[in-house]
């Protein structure tokens, strides 16, 4: 049988596809394990501890189990490898389930379930809400919904990082980061 250069090209082409999504897959890791910070659930003492740590902040994902754009972020953004150095480097990061009954100690060290911290102290009523504190335990960002890609997100956290946030808002930031990149 003679095989024909198209052929060869084409199956050549798609070991290449085949091979470029294998790597693009083993750059990512589970946000469970490493983009989520562990805690005992006192946010006072997370204050603390990312001061110790020489952290910006801390960053809270208000998530709920039935929400569809909270699996996206974890499978298309949070999980990326990139995004997780970002993050991990300057912020200490806790998932929040608004339907929780688990108690836990807010920035000022008053007791109250996840469900009262999430919609009575913070009003989160769609998720996912990406809340950034700074180290006094301010809300100094939110972000409501998903974000478009891991780029977006990136930006979020350089915003935050750099204190944009401060000067002006997060949409005119983006478009002016677009703009110098182009």
């Amino acid at each position: 049988m003679i095989i024909s250069p198209l052929y060869k090209s084409l199956s050549f082409f798609i070991l290449c596809f085949v091979l470029m999504n294998v790597s693009f897959a083993s750059a990512t890791k589970n946000p469970e394990e490493y983009f989520f910070d562990s805690s005992f659930g006192d946010f006072s003492e997370e204050l603390q501890t990312a001061k110790e740590q020489g952290k910006e902040g801390v960053l809270i994902f208000f998530e709920m189990d039935d929400c569809p754009f909270c699996h996206w972020m974890k499978a298309n953004v949070l999980n990326q490898e990139n995004v997780q150095a970002y993050f991990k480097k300057h912020f200490l990061i806790f998932p929040m389930d608004i339907e929780g009954d688990v108690e836990i100690t807010d920035f000022n060290g008053k007791m109250m379930s996840q469900k009262d911290f999430s919609f009575k102290e913070n009003r989160v009523r769609a998720t996912p809400v990406i809340a950034f504190f700074d180290l006094e335990g301010k809300r100094v960002m939110r972000f409501t919904g998903r974000t478009s890609s891991a780029e977006e997100f990136l930006l979020l956290g350089q915003f935050i990082v750099d204190k944009e946030y401060k000067k002006t808002k997060f949409s005119k930031y983006k478009r002016a980061q677009k703009l110098t990149r182009k």
